[in-house]
């Protein structure tokens, strides 16, 4: 069973269920105004659709906490808008659709270990790991000693997505990317 949470104790990242919904809370605010009873300013995302939601609550109000299952699954290949995704300790393969995986597609690629987020058994999320490295498979050609640090070109990856490189970068090269930002951190 999930921890229930006083309103008053919640922080950065915590997960609670509220109108038949999960929402992770992504700032806060404990207020004590000059008059009147304190209460806590949240700004919240709901971790199924993404909206935002502003919320006040007393801070004695009780919050059920939402248990949030994280599997460890290795991603397997894609047929048409199917992505097949295999667990690595029962080999169970399960199939997601683009709008589970969101964003994250632009940096995945088979045999690379995600954490799949659910909740109740319905997926909501794909976490890749913070950093991927991923091949180069277009970019036009750099020049030889060129290190400026502040010059880009755009190159496209093994997944198809279109990154801004250092000019020194070529095709056919391995860069790490972070995937929290999208960015280049650097060649291989």
């Amino acid at each position: 069973m999930a921890e229930v949470y006083m309103a008053g104790d919640i922080r950065n990242g915590t997960t609670f269920e509220l109108d038949n919904s999960v929402y992770k809370v992504v700032e806060f605010q404990h207020v004590k105004p000059g008059k009147g009873a304190a209460f806590v300013r949240t700004k919240l995302k709901n971790v199924i659709n993404g909206s935002v939601l502003e919320k006040t609550f007393n801070p004695s109000e009780k919050l059920q906490g939402a248990e949030i299952e994280k599997r460890e699954m290795q991603y397997l290949y894609s047929d048409e808008n199917l992505y097949y995704f295999m667990d690595s300790t029962t080999y169970d393969q399960i199939p997601l659709n683009k709008e589970d995986i969101g964003d994250n597609l632009k940096f995945l690629k088979e045999n690379l270990l995600v954490k799949i987020l659910s909740f109740k058994g319905k997926v909501f999320s794909v976490e890749l790991p913070l950093f991927v490295e991923l091949e180069i498979k277009y970019t036009e050609p750099g020049f030889s000693g060129n290190t400026s640090t502040n010059a880009s070109k755009p190159a496209e990856l093994e997944t198809g997505h279109s990154i801004n490189v250092p000019l020194f970068v070529n095709t056919g090269d391995i860069i790490r990317i972070d995937t929290r930002t999208g960015e280049y951190m650097e060649r291989l």
